[in-house]
């Protein structure tokens, strides 16, 4: 069995890093040479990248949101 791979903790990535990431990840699932051996691993780590990119996707939402509502206001 091959040693999992070691992966960059998610919080020090960039968003275009995970995003990134995770279309390695499903471009080697698709491939014909998956490796079955990390296909857990390799499964959560996709798992963990999509929470993250969804919760900086949602915070940069509400604070645009913010910005827009002082915006209006400010009127």
């Amino acid at each position: 069995m091959t040693q999992p791979k070691k992966f960059t903790p998610v919080g020090k990535l960039t968003y275009t890093q995970a995003v990134e990431e995770l279309e390695s990840i499903l471009r080697m699932m698709q491939g014909d040479g998956c490796d079955v051996d990390q296909l857990v691993a390799y499964t959560r780590r996709a798992s963990e990248l999509l929470r993250e990119c969804r919760a900086r996707l949602t915070a940069t939402d509400e604070e645009l949101r913010t910005i827009m509502a002082d915006l209006n206001n400010a009127k």
